[in-house]
């Protein structure tokens, strides 16, 4: 009898909850369409329709759509050639990314060491750096007069292998990060088991731990080739006239030769090419959310054993001397100079010529140029983050996650180009406005708070969501006492990325920068293209300043992450 009244008792509980439970999904839907609205907004009217603006202006004359010219520029033979070469490359760097960046991942995921934070943080600096900086340190490095020049005459700024090991150097973190963040996750037993049952150490790792950890690859894999498929900084620097790639030869057809209807079309090629890997992305990381069990990653890393492992913890850590330090290293010492820190004090004085203003005046411009832009990331990535907490959401809510991730791979140089012939008109007239740096450099910024946040708002218990929203607690109050104390941590390392990315953005921000308003970036690229050791000099300064500023708010970033704040 008692269990009957338990179980009358449960139906009726079950009975009063679920109109609660509908109406709560009620209001959740509607709440996230409202959270979605302003991203939507922010991102059609700043990112769609400067874009759609600058391809129209190329494909329409006299009101009418010239498609043909689509074949007619793809037939082109140096078109071909620049596509050739931009796919190229970006495969040839994705592999070596992946061959000189493995055994880091592996030693960062199961080995433990003095140093292993400090050498982290090391690894990461790169990734946050701006391409220019990189361009301008591996200049430093293999360019005319650099270290390899001086020591043994060698120069590779005029060959390919300058721009991969460029390559290399900026992306080693992704594979660490993404792979190495995995590979400390997964039970070393498994492997263990393998190696009990007769299996050799490569068998077992191939048989075992590859296939647990090809998600993580292919994402690491993915998110490289989409970097290096539209490299523009470094290849712009490094490249010369001899090499360039989708993104370079946009902007030599946009600013040099005023051919619209050719970037028009690149531009296309470039947005279906990289829709195309965004897809694939986005497969292979439901796969590593999914398909694997994982323990805390605390417990699986152990200090090295045996003379193999030692030395395999040497070479890694070589390599990272010889690949991501010592270019940075001679990027300082060109920096100082003969001089000391002449170049620095040059810094102060108007030249007349290429900026109308003291380039010293770059580094005031570009910090506050870089909180606006994160505050307005903040916000919209923010919104987007809470809207898209839950993981069964539709397919609309599903596209508009793809949609956030678009300005990281569509040409940055389209978009600023874009802003100049699309918000020229009332009532968004912004041209002379100082807001439109920001608002360039925000775009790039709100993917990083998205993929910092969501894995945390995810993490948040549903049930605590749900009991403040039957207790009567508005969707805003839901967010303020419940996600809000949780993510705060997460937020600020957002904030964090958002700021350094802002600081080093220069594709779009090389056509909108008013001369007499430069950023670090584009003050480097401007005294880079003037000939005379002092232009120079003062480049490898300003690209310091900017490097230490980069590396700043990257000891911050570690100083705040949480093992749930997202690798990246």
């Amino acid at each position: 009898m008692d269990l009957a009244r338990t179980e009358v008792s449960r139906e009726g509980e079950q009975a009063v909850k679920a109109p609660v439970r509908r109406a709560g999904n009620v209001r959740g839907s509607a709440a996230r369409l409202g959270l979605m609205a302003v991203p939507v907004a922010f991102f059609a009217v700043f990112f769609a329709y400067p874009v759609a603006a600058i391809v129209a202006r190329g494909l329409k004359a006299d009101g009418a759509w010239r498609l043909g010219r689509i074949g007619d520029v793809l037939a082109q033979s140096d078109v071909r050639h620049v596509l050739w070469f931009t796919t190229w490359q970006a495969l040839a760097s994705t592999a070596l990314t992946l061959l000189v960046a493995l055994p880091g991942a592996y030693v960062f995921a199961r080995f433990d060491f003095p140093g292993k934070q400090v050498l982290r943080a090391v690894v990461t600096v790169p990734f946050v750096l701006p391409t220019v900086v990189v361009g301008t340190a591996f200049l430093a490095l293999v360019g005319r007069g650099g270290l390899l020049d001086e020591l043994w005459g060698l120069r590779l700024d005029t060959t390919v292998w300058a721009i991969l090991l460029a390559h290399v150097f900026f992306n080693y973190a992704v594979v660490v990060r993404t792979v190495g963040g995995l590979w400390a996750q997964l039970d070393p037993r498994q492997e263990e088991a393998a190696r009990m049952l007769g299996a050799s150490r490569l068998r077992a790792w191939r048989q075992v731990t590859l296939p647990a950890l090809a998600p993580a690859v292919a994402a690491a894999a993915l998110m490289v080739f989409l970097f290096t498929f539209t490299s523009f900084g470094v290849v712009q620097i490094l490249g010369g006239p001899t090499f360039s790639t989708l993104e370079v030869e946009i902007y030599r057809q946009t600013s040099q030769v005023f051919d619209l209807s050719t970037a028009a079309v690149l531009t296309l090629v470039q947005f279906a090419a990289v829709a195309a890997v965004l897809a694939v992305h986005a497969w292979t990381v439901r796969r590593r959310e999914t398909a694997l069990r994982l323990v805390d990653a605390g417990t699986t890393a152990r200090r090295p054993r045996g003379a193999g492992q030692w030395a395999l913890l040497a070479g890694v850590l070589g390599v990272i001397v010889v690949l991501l330090v010592l270019p940075l290293a001679v990027l300082v010492q060109r920096s100082l100079g003969a001089s000391g820190f002449g170049y620095y004090r040059a810094l102060t004085r108007e030249d007349g010529g290429t900026f109308l203003v003291p380039p010293i005046e770059a580094i005031g411009n570009s910090l506050q140029y870089a909180v606006a832009a994160t505050a307005i990331a903040v916000v919209i990535g923010g919104l987007a983050a809470a809207a898209l907490t839950r993981r069964d959401a539709g397919r609309f809510v599903r596209g508009f996650d793809a949609l956030l991730m678009l300005p990281l791979g569509v040409s940055a140089v389209t978009v600023g180009f874009g802003f100049l012939i699309a918000l020229d008109e009332p009532p968004l007239d912004l041209r002379a406005s100082w807001i439109l740096v920001p608002l360039a450099q925000a775009l790039v910024g709100v993917p990083f708070v998205v993929r910092t946040m969501l894995p945390v708002l995810r993490a948040v218990d549903g049930r605590l969501r749900e009991a403040a929203a039957v207790l009567g607690a508005s969707p805003w109050r839901v967010w303020r006492e419940v996600d809000l104390p949780m993510v705060r941590r997460a937020l600020l390392v957002a904030a964090g990325f958002a700021f350094a990315v802002s600081l080093g953005e220069f594709g779009a921000t090389v056509f909108i920068a008013r001369p007499d308003n430069p950023t670090l970036p584009v003050a480097v690229a401007r005294l880079l293209g003037r000939p005379g050791d002092m232009n120079y000099g003062q480049a490898m300064a300003l690209s310091t300043i900017l490097m230490l500023v980069c590396a700043v708010a990257l000891v911050v970033l570690e100083r705040l992450r949480t093992d749930r704040s997202g690798e990246f």
